[in-house]
């Protein structure tokens, strides 16, 4: 890696989490500059503007978050453990992941709601990515007979993703993660239903 892309790639990094942490508004280029130790034209040598930034502060996010979800995945064997993985990566990613702030999807959307659509259609973009991950893993437990085949996998990826994005801002606003505990458990206790016995 050149320095300039060890340049480039340290601003990446800094930059998401001021980003998911007071988000695209609230984010000023004192707060990035302060973060990454360099001047405005220090930065704007990578960047030609603070969304072209912002993009790919938001794509350093979500992969980062990505690569634990395909991991944890490959660990696992057969859709319901795989489901398990998946809620278990998301309630532990607040303390594992390289940046601050949170889900950067839930922060990201909630941030450029209307008020910035080119932002808005890649957030709309990475959690349709998401979405697809869950419905693969739900769409194959029931060609390999570990689903009930009643299930609808859509409905799967709504449910898990709404919980625990739900949970999680209560998490984050009151301080307390008792609330991604609860939709832990809960969906664990859920998922478990989806399993397709003989009977």
């Amino acid at each position: 890696m050149s320095k300039a892309q060890e340049t480039r790639s340290h601003i990446i990094q800094q930059s998401a989490s001021v980003f998911n942490r007071q988000g695209y508004a609230g984010a000023s280029m004192s707060d990035i500059m302060q973060a990454t130790g360099l001047k405005k034209g220090g930065i704007y040598n990578h960047f030609k503007s603070k969304d072209e930034l912002a993009f790919a502060a938001f794509d350093y996010a979500v992969e980062q978050v990505s690569r634990r979800y395909f991991r944890a995945l490959r660990e696992q064997k057969g859709a319901i453990a795989q489901l398990m993985a998946i809620v278990h990566t998301f309630c532990t990613s607040t303390d594992e992941i390289p940046f601050e702030g949170g889900c950067p999807l839930m922060n990201t959307a909630i941030d450029s709601d209307d008020a910035h659509p080119a932002l808005r259609a890649r957030v709309q973009q990475a959690m349709t990515r998401w979405q697809n991950l869950i419905i693969h893993v739900v769409s194959k437990g029931i060609e390999e007979g570990d689903i009930h085949s009643t299930v609808v996998p859509e409905a799967i990826a709504t449910i898990l993703i709404s919980t625990l994005e739900g949970a999680l801002m209560m998490t984050q606003l009151y301080g307390d993660r008792i609330h991604l505990d609860r939709a832990q458990d809960h969906l664990q206790a859920y998922i478990t239903t989806l399993l397709k016995t003989d009977s």
